[in-house]
């Protein structure tokens, strides 16, 4: 029997589907601030944009054991050296392996938590990252991306966060020895609501291609 998640795991991750006997997982990373110490609100519009994706991983998985779960933020914002996303996905994935064991999971992020995925994608249980119109400020660490898939989706007319940050980071992490590719979106902006079905496919396929190659 697994051992019950310290309170502190519990908190920072909610199981959608999936929870029973998983064989792999895939953990959704909603967006954010950059600074802001206050609590998410109870009306979290960065963390309902991620449902959908998780419908569409359940429904794409259809009966294989795919447990798709959300990561929780004590803070909205990312907070500079703090990472207080990246510190929170941390013990998501702890919690998810306290509760289901070594289970092989995927990361789909989005904006911050695109970051945080990428930030925390050294975990041996990782084995991809599906990064969505991510914050990849010039300079983030790559050398713990080694043999990891990672796939960026970002479309060139995002004004939050740049296309061209995302492409160079693909290319500083292929030098590190990641599978990394750069996809670009037709439309979406960085709130990926115009053409939405496009991104819920695409990152789903890429999250269960990922996955399936782990077997």
């Amino acid at each position: 029997m697994s051992a019950r998640p310290r309170p502190e795991e519990a908190g920072r991750l909610l199981v959608r589907y999936g929870a029973e006997a998983p064989e792999a997982a895939v953990l959704l990373l909603h967006g954010g601030r950059a600074d802001g110490l206050g609590a998410p609100p109870l009306l979290n519009l960065p963390a309902l944009r991620m449902r959908p994706f998780a419908e569409a991983v359940r429904r794409a998985a259809r009966r294989r054991p795919v447990l798709v779960a959300e990561g929780r933020y004590r803070h909205r914002g990312w907070n500079g050296e703090r990472a207080d996303a990246a510190r929170d996905a941390e013990t998501a994935l702890a919690g998810l392996r306290t509760r289901f064991g070594e289970v092989p999971v995927v990361l789909v992020g989005h904006s911050m938590g695109g970051r945080a995925a990428l930030a925390v994608a050294g975990d041996p249980a990782v084995r991809g990252v599906v990064a969505l119109a991510p914050w990849c400020p010039p300079g983030e660490p790559v050398a713990h991306l080694a043999g990891r898939r990672i796939h960026l989706l970002h479309d060139e007319t995002d004004r939050v966060t740049a296309a061209r940050d995302s492409w160079e980071f693909v290319r500083r992490a292929r030098e590190a020895g990641a599978d990394a590719t750069g996809v670009p979106m037709p439309a979406g902006g960085h709130t990926m609501l115009l053409g939405a079905g496009l991104w819920h496919r695409r990152a789903t396929e890429l999250a269960l291609e990922t996955l399936a190659a782990d077997r």
